[in-house]
């Protein structure tokens, strides 16, 4: 596995990272609806084409297999394909954001149990909640920090 900040996001690229996003999304996020999912899944190639850093993990078939987006010392993205999760990839992505991004913040779903949990395993803190997400729909966000 190989972790790099990728700065030429290409058409081929955005479609890899789109499908891992949605394998993962639908893996973690088991409030949102079908059609939610689609709706959403509308906006992230503009998400990948305008965040600061786009970093990605590729398996040994130079795959992409992760990825994280990070702005301002936020991690504003982080998916991981379903067959990948519990292997410590998402630490080790983490860990990489902080060292080389200074990433001190984040917002997680609220009904994403594990993404919470796996943030506060990794030494982050609630410091607010909303009730609704930055698009204005009913899915709390929890804003955490880094301790």
């Amino acid at each position: 596995m190989k972790i790099i900040e990728v700065k030429e996001r290409t058409p081929m690229l955005v479609q890899q990272l789109l499908e891992v996003w949605e394998k993962s999304v639908r893996a973690t996020h088991l409030f949102l609806s079908d059609s939610e999912v689609k709706n959403i899944k509308e906006y992230v190639p503009q998400a990948l084409g305008s965040i600061a850093h786009l970093v990605i993990a590729k398996n040994e078939n130079d795959f992409p297999i992760a990825f994280m987006g990070i702005e301002n010392e936020t991690l504003e993205m982080l998916f991981i394909t379903p067959e990948e999760r519990g292997k410590g990839l998402g630490k080790h992505l983490i860990q990489y954001g902080i060292k080389n991004y200074a990433v001190k913040r984040l917002a997680v779903n609220e009904q994403n149990p594990q993404a919470k949990g796996f943030y506060e395993h990794m030494k982050f803190k609630v410091y607010k909640r909303t009730e609704h997400d930055e698009q204005g729909n009913p899915y709390p966000l929890l804003y955490m920090s880094l301790q």
